[in-house]
């Protein structure tokens, strides 16, 4: 998945040549920082909730209070680009994005936590989508390829050593080290800034579209209450979960109804006319509902329930950007000789496995000899599905179209990811037997097998999603030729 499509033209006035390696170090930077906050905010999860006293039900929040916003306005985050200026709108969410860092470190309790979270997602909606567009404005048609290539690459070792570099913060730091994991931003933004402040001549706005700013509030309605919906059904309090999701299928609608109506929608729905379009978005909520949901519950399990630390956990993020990182260009090509679909069916087929390995294998406790292998299995897996899943998804755009297309499948891995997390939570809240709560750390008897039942219901749930994206990849991708595009 990329960030967004690369439309924006090159622009000679934007930036010297010389400035070009500090854009694209800038570039680089602010993609890590949006793709590290969520993995390793999963790993400090039982810190936070033990310094904080959290619920489970609080704790997915501390998660979707980030990815909700992100989810309902990344695409009219990567309009606003355009529309206002690229500089203008990066630099605002990158200050949102640090003020909200500032609230998350300080956050005396869980409701203030959650509320940083949310004003965090609404500065990576407008920070994230700039990354590439930044590189595209600076870098002219014949040398952007390789650039993207290091931003691709470094994009990948960056997320593959947030989580270590934060595991072992937390595992040596002591028991409030989850609040220097959101301080840590602050000197990363200021270089950003300053990157912005000297290093850019000219940023001309390049489009005059309206933004579809009710789309925008309709989906974060509905999306903001279906999660909310499956939350409470996490406990006894709170408003009823069938009026909550009757209220989120009503927002949807009139979300569907502006989209159709819109001048320029931030979701044209025509696209989904095209089978292949609709089989490959189909197939990345699926597979990206089920990678997120074990990539969320796994390190609580492990942690709180397993007693192992937050270093060690984080290893099980290791393997999915290392097989990525090292395998996208051989992948790429034979996505080009083969086509997209078998692969993708392939590499969901084999994270449909390691995912109903980790549901056989949870009351064995075993990290480092099952937990560990089977990881690296899903990171292959993924390794397979990444890069053809973008494949299948632009084959099916226009030049008018690109820029939709992308926005679109990477939205949905967001939102997948996003009901993942508050559905899994009332699965483990209501698999769990047990003396406390799941993903709370205790030592008494019972936690572990309530705990390892809890994770063996999501990864069974996760195996099932997996399985049927790859037979969703076989049926409406696997037929298809990739598209011969010209250099």
């Amino acid at each position: 998945m990329t960030d967004t499509a690369v439309t924006t033209p090159h622009d000679p006035s934007f930036c010297d040549p010389q400035a070009r390696p500090w854009i694209l170090t800038a570039a680089i930077l602010a993609s890590a920082l949006g793709f590290i906050d969520g993995s390793i905010v999963s790993i400090a999860l039982p810190a936070m909730r033990e310094d904080l006293g959290a619920t489970l039900a609080q704790a997915t929040w501390i998660s979707n209070g980030y990815m909700l916003p992100l989810s309902a306005l990344i695409l009219v985050g990567g309009a606003a680009g355009d529309r206002f200026g690229l500089v203008r709108v990066f630099t605002s969410g990158l200050i949102v994005f640090l003020i909200a860092s500032v609230i998350c470190a300080l956050a005396p309790s869980p409701e203030i936590l959650i509320a940083g979270r949310a004003l965090k997602g609404i500065g990576a909606a407008f920070l994230v989508p700039g990354s590439l567009a930044l590189i595209a404005k600076a870098y002219p048609s014949n040398e952007r390829g390789k650039a993207i290539g290091y931003w691709a690459a470094s994009s990948a070792l960056t997320t593959a050593l947030g989580p270590l570099l934060g595991g072992a913060l937390l595992s040596f730091g002591g028991e409030a080290a989850w609040r220097i994991v959101f301080a840590i931003n602050l000197p990363f933004g200021a270089f950003l800034i300053w990157v912005l402040m000297t290093k850019i001549n000219k940023d001309r706005p390049s489009s005059s579209d309206r933004l579809d700013w009710l789309g925008a509030a309709f989906a974060s309605l509905g999306l903001g209450l279906g999660a909310w919906a499956l939350t409470t059904l996490q406990s006894a309090t709170g408003p009823s979960p069938a009026l909550l999701g009757t209220g989120a299928i009503f927002a949807l609608m009139l979300f569907i109804l502006q989209e159709r109506r819109a001048k320029h929608p931030m979701m044209p729905l025509g696209l989904f006319s095209d089978r292949q379009f609709s089989a490959a978005n189909l197939a990345t909520f699926c597979l990206y509902f089920a990678l997120g949901a074990v990539l969320f519950y796994q390190p609580m399990t492990v942690i709180a329930g397993w007693g192992y630390s937050e270093l060690e956990a984080s290893l099980a993020f290791a393997p999915l950007s290392v097989f990525i990182g090292l395998l996208s260009g051989w992948v790429g090509a034979q996505a080009d000789k083969r086509g997209p679909g078998p692969l993708i069916a392939t590499g969901s087929a084999l994270v449909a496995i390691a995912f109903a390995g980790h549901a056989i294998s949870a009351p064995w406790e075993a990290f480092w000899t099952v937990t560990l292998p089977l990881n690296c299995l899903m990171g292959f897996g993924m390794a397979l599905v990444v890069g053809p899943l973008s494949t299948a998804v632009m084959a099916s755009a226009t030049d008018e179209t690109t820029g939709a297309t992308s926005g679109i499948n990477n939205a949905l891995s967001r939102m997948a990811g996003l009901i993942a997390v508050a559905a899994m939570g009332a699965v483990a809240a209501g698999v769990y037997d047990g003396p406390d709560s799941f993903g709370a750390t205790s030592d008494a008897p019972g936690h572990g097998a309530a705990t390892n039942a809890a994770f063996a219901a999501i990864a069974w749930i996760t195996a099932a999603l997996s399985a049927i994206a790859a037979a969703v990849a076989w049926i409406g991708i696997a037929q298809t030729r990739p598209a011969q595009t010209g250099t």
